[in-house]
């Protein structure tokens, strides 16, 4: 598993953080271990995934991201 950063943008209340929730906890290979408004950290496995996949995923939610690794 390798560590990843999201930042979004778009995010601005409780319904914005569940449904960026809900779109990367639907990816296989993907553990979410912090969400907050604007920025989700989380692990990966790059067998599995990867980072374009996941912010694809929360894009397709309605909202950009920006991966950072590491």
């Amino acid at each position: 598993m390798k560590p990843l950063v999201l930042h979004i943008t778009g995010m601005s209340c409780g319904h914005c953080l569940n449904a960026v929730n809900s779109a990367l906890a639907a990816l296989d290979g993907v553990k979410l271990t912090s969400a907050r408004i604007g920025r989700a950290e989380l692990e990966f496995d790059p067998e599995k995934i990867s980072p374009v996949v996941i912010t694809a995923a929360v894009e397709d939610a309605g909202y950009t991201a920006v991966a950072v690794e590491g």
